[in-house]
């Protein structure tokens, strides 16, 4: 499986989501080495309380049993936050790939120490578009993480 692949296709969700005016964090589920679902970030298009990139993605998949779950792995190019951390134990997704988490420590230790296999790429590309997000947008962010 490549990692690469399918981040820059989380990264992409990321892009759309930044140019549609929201929170530039995107993500894709995987299974059997293909996409099965994509979504961003759509608090601010959708005014949700909930619509966070990882969020959106499972809602695209649509409706599942739990088991179809057991082989997924979740990109996401941000560090999950409890909401999304809970969708992913919910499921049982077993594996979750994190662009970058310098931006934002999410509940990486919790979802390892619930049996998931957390990676962290370190991605240059996801980390900037944060960046960048983060400094042009400040209130935005904020509310977008609870502050």
């Amino acid at each position: 499986m490549s990692h690469a692949r399918f981040m820059q296709a989380a990264l992409e969700q990321a892009r759309i989501g930044y140019a549609e005016g929201g929170v530039p964090i995107g993500c894709v589920l995987v299974k059997d080495d293909a996409i099965v679902g994509a979504g961003h970030n759509r608090r601010v298009q959708q005014n949700s309380a909930i619509r966070h990139g990882e969020m959106d993605a499972l809602e695209a998949t649509g409706r599942k049993p739990g088991a179809w779950y057991k082989d997924i792995t979740l990109y996401t190019t941000l560090s999950p936050c409890a909401m999304c951390t809970g969708a992913i134990l919910l499921y049982g997704i077993p594996q979750v790939v994190i662009g970058e988490n310098a931006s934002f420590m999410g509940e990486e230790a919790h979802l390892a120490s619930r049996g998931v296999t957390v990676t962290v790429l370190d991605d240059a590309d996801c980390r900037d578009l944060m960046t960048a997000f983060m400094r042009n947008a400040p209130e935005l962010w904020h509310e977008d993480i609870g502050l």
